[in-house]
This record gives structure tokens, sequence and C-alpha cells, in this order.
């Protein structure tokens, strides 16, 4: 059964958000993940669940005593699926290509306000099934929004990078560093955005193989000096 990138897209985050807690899934929480309502949510939840990709279960809302709410979690069927295809190790033919991709994307979110920016990546991260590809991504936005920061904040936070040498830390630390920067100064719903791509990030590279990591690690190094 082939899926619409439109339903992997909330496949994906149902499971992404599964494994963060270890819990089923409400859609009102998926809707807030994805930025839908919670009606369009539950009508593809429920598409989904006829296709046999997640199984339904009810569980007492603690907000509204003695009243139970529908939550998804996904079958064995959807970690099958989406493993098939995010999971293949991405090659350094491959590599080559996806960086001169995204460098090129990033030169369209420069003049791009910050909320329109997002959206941009996002709308770009949703036909997109690699981790690693969609880690690339996250880095391109807060590298235009370090880029736009005052001389003081990139040289410091270039500094911290680049003392850095391994990987995986390398990477979790730039991003967690560029996102409470921005925050700082960010409205509610931006710093809120950041915050769920901050967390998507963490969750991708810990799954992302040693040789993954180190080339997302040096296009990083690359695309700050």
């Amino acid at each position: 059964m082939n899926l619409t990138e439109r339903k992997k897209q909330f496949l994906q985050k149902l499971i992404d958000l599964y494994e963060r807690t270890e819990l089923p899934v409400h859609y009102e929480t998926l809707a807030k993940a994805i930025g839908v309502s919670k009606w369009t949510a539950y009508d593809m939840l429920k598409q989904l669940e006829k296709l046999g990709f997640l199984t339904r279960d009810y569980t007492i809302n603690n907000r509204e005593t003695g009243r139970s709410q529908i939550v998804y979690t996904p079958s064995k069927k959807a970690f099958d699926l989406l493993n098939n295809s995010s999971s293949i190790e991405v090659s350094m033919e491959e590599w080559e290509k996806i960086k001169k991709e995204v460098l090129a994307f990033s030169k369209q979110l420069k003049d791009l306000n910050p909320n329109l920016a997002i959206q941009k990546v996002l709308e770009e991260m949703s036909k997109i099934k690699k981790k690693a590809i969609l880690c690339a991504y996250i880095l391109c936005l807060l590298i235009v929004y370090l880029n736009n920061s005052n001389e003081r904040t990139i040289f410091l936070i270039k500094h911290i990078v680049e003392d850095i040498h391994e990987h995986h830390t390398r990477l979790i630390m730039f991003v967690g560093t560029v996102i409470g920067t921005i925050i700082q100064t960010a409205n509610k719903n931006l710093g809120s955005e950041l915050a769920k791509l901050g967390s998507e990030f963490v969750c991708m590279i810990g799954q992302l193989s040693k040789k993954e990591k180190e080339m997302i690690s040096k296009f990083l190094i690359e695309s700050i000096s």
C-alpha cells in the first residue's frame, strides 16, 4: 500500500511523538505538532487506522474528569513502512548533491520573515524521507538565522561549535544554542515552532549512522566558517 506524502508526513510525526513520549498520541497533540486543525488530524488518523497503520485506544482525559479520549499507537506495519523509507543511509555521492540543494534552498530563506522561513522549511521537509536530509534542512534554517544575528553572537556560537570535535555533540550543541538565542527575542509562536524543530532534530540525529553524523557535522562547519 503506497501512501501519499501527506499521509506519510502525519504518520511519521505521530511515530516521532510516540517514540519521544512512549505513550499513545491524541489527535489534538498531533494537530499542534504539524500545525493543522484538530479535525484535519483526526480525519487523517482515521484513514491511517483503516489502512492498518494505527491502532485506536481510549484513555482517561485528566483535564475532564471521568471522560475518555481517543488515542492512537503506530502498528508494526507503520514502523516497517517508514523504516524502509527513512533508515537507508545516505551515500557520499547523494550527499554531495544534497549539499548543493540545501545551500541553494538557504538562499531562498534569507529575505523571508522568520515565520515564513519556518513554513518554507516544513513544506520542503514534508517531501523528504531520509532523516539525514531532514536534519540538513533544519540546520539550513538555523544557519540563516545565525547569519542574521549580531557579530558577537555569531562569533561566540562559531567558536563553541568549532571547539567540539565529537560530531553528535557538535550538532546538538549548535541546534540548542542557536534556538535558545533566537527564542530570547522571538514571539511565542515562533519560539514554539523552533522548539519543535529542535526536538525533532535531536530525535532524528540520534537515529543516524556514524558516517551520516560526520557528513552533516562537516557540512555545518563548512557553512558557518
